[in-house]
């Protein structure tokens, strides 16, 4: 069964940027809706060497590019871009709450987007529901 892609943003404030806290904060977010989220596509970085951790506790299945080649994720590459216009790199995440994550991806998943038919991503994530 291949399921629509809905391009649905959930972003998690870390108290550390490591393995452990982004496992925990991927449980939690998950969480959130349970049942809804059956894949993610994530970074190759070593913050998510815990995904296995994840899988067990939650059944939802981590995918991985083939390293230096973000062109196989395309729209993980441009959503990762879209965020980047609220949390530049480099900057200091202190004075952000999850609050400000929430309200981030908010705006995000209320954009159209070409990729889905200048739906936005809620539409299509309350839709594959």
């Amino acid at each position: 069964m291949v399921e629509r892609m809905t391009g649905y943003v959930r972003i998690g404030k870390l108290a550390r940027h490591n393995a452990a806290e982004t496992s925990a904060r991927c449980v939690e977010l998950i969480g959130r809706d349970p049942g809804r989220v059956t894949t993610i596509t994530a970074d190759n970085g070593s913050e998510f060497h815990g995904y296995s951790d994840v899988e067990a506790t939650t059944g939802v299945e981590f995918y991985f590019a083939t390293p230096h080649h973000s062109w196989e994720r395309g729209t993980n590459e441009n959503t990762n871009g879209l965020i980047r216009q609220y949390l530049p790199k480099r900057a200091s995440m202190a004075h952000v709450t999850q609050e400000h994550c929430d309200a981030i991806a908010a705006k995000l998943n209320s954009r159209p987007r070409k990729r889905l038919g200048f739906m936005t991503p809620e539409e299509c994530y309350v839709q594959a529901g």
